[in-house]
């Protein structure tokens, strides 16, 4: 049995990693490859590139990378060719992924699409290519089986693998202490996982930390820096400034556990908020010409899954483009009232967590296993027929 994997983001890296465990553990002679990341190939995936290097985000970054895309797609295509897979399962990344899915329809190779792209949130008219290319889409998210659904896509709900990863990850408690124990708040500050994102999103949370260090001295900032180029970007914009920021990588789970509240750049990370049941400010600042693409093309009311789960704004959010100085001082408003006022930190709390017991499921990646595996069964018994 052989799967090729297509994996672009660090998130779905990770998520597939986990994946490819619970496959492993299930088909011990299963032949595991394709496009993915670092932590695939720890688990027992054959890289043919590592894809996880060329996540961006936006046209402008896209661009100079189409000829590399464009070569990659032609190894696929020339690899389903000569070793066809008995699956195509992709992950996320769909600017990229279509053209996968597209090259394994036309060489009779089924696809699957794990954790599918939200185009309930954003470009709907997508759902063509879905119906056109994929045969089955596992989802992760729980109001994403009715949208597929609804549409006429063969599909089923797995869970999110993040929420098993988060309550598998062995924190180190003495840091968490350590951050704990001085005598002012601890604001966690989580750039982002991409470079662009890091240098858009850095001056809003060093601006915010600046006016928060004036109002409520003796606060901690930790830094959780995605890996150590972030950690370096960061470092060196904050050089010179007048707030002893804390700089760490790797200790994302740790800093989310021990803040009183963070100031995060949107992202997957938003379902660690959840499940820790950490306040915290969601901020995303995009160029211009990306926040005139999405304000056509978004088409639901929030960023952040949690607030998408509830339905209503439980993590204030600010996507913005151009001058970050209004936006700083909102942020500051809202983070200089949860730190002088503990209560409205807790009922937040309180809320977080009522929210993540009625929504959460476990076993996601175990299930996704599973589900992949019969569906291979299928595909088998249909050829034979």
């Amino acid at each position: 049995m052989n799967i090729f994997f297509s994996v672009g983001e660090p998130s779905g890296d990770q998520h597939a990693a986990a994946l490819i465990g619970e496959l492993r553990r299930r088909r011990p002679g299963i032949e595991l490859s394709g496009f993915g990341g670092p932590l695939m190939a720890e688990a027992g995936c054959r890289l043919l590139y590592r894809l996880t290097d060329l996540a961006v985000m936006g046209f402008v970054r896209v661009v100079p990378l189409l000829a590399r895309f464009y070569r990659l797609v032609k190894r696929a295509e020339r690899y389903f060719a000569e070793t066809p897979p008995d699956a195509v399962v992709l992950v996320d990344f769909p600017g990229f992924n279509w053209w996968i899915a597209r090259k394994a329809r036309a060489a009779g190779i089924p696809v699957i699409y794990y954790l599918p792209p939200q185009l309930w949130a954003w470009a709907p008219w997508r759902i063509r290519k879905v119906r056109r290319d994929i045969d089955h889409v596992l989802c992760g998210l729980p109001f994403e089986q009715d949208w597929y659904s609804r549409r006429g896509v063969s599909c089923e709900y797995v869970g999110h693998p993040f929420f098993d990863e988060v309550s598998g990850r062995r924190l180190d408690e003495s840091f968490v202490d350590e951050c704990r124990r001085g005598p002012g708040p601890v604001v966690g500050l989580l750039p982002g996982s991409r470079s662009h994102e890091v240098t858009l999103n850095w001056p809003v949370l060093a601006g915010v930390a600046e006016q928060l260090g004036r109002r409520h001295p003796g606060t901690r900032f930790l830094v959780a820096a995605f890996d150590d180029l972030q950690h370096d970007l960061c470092r060196s914009a904050a050089a010179g400034t007048s707030i002893p920021f804390e700089f760490h990588v790797g200790r994302t789970s740790e800093i989310i556990e021990a803040a009183d509240a963070c100031l995060m750049v949107s992202g997957s990370v938003s379902l660690e908020m959840l499940a820790r049941a950490t306040p915290a400010v969601v901020v995303y600042r995009a160029r211009r010409s990306m926040s005139t693409i999405c304000s056509v093309m978004v088409t639901c009311r929030f960023m952040s899954l949690p607030n998408l789960f509830a339905d209503e704004e439980l993590l204030p959010e600010f996507p913005f483009a151009g001058n970050p100085a209004r936006t700083v001082e909102r942020i500051t408003g809202i983070f200089d009232r949860w730190l002088a006022d503990p209560e409205s930190r807790q009922q937040l709390r309180d809320r977080l967590d009522d929210l993540y017991n009625s929504v959460v499921t476990h076993g996601a990646s175990a299930k996704t296993a599973e589900a992949i595996l019969g569906r291979l069964e299928t595909f088998t018994a249909r050829r034979a027929a």
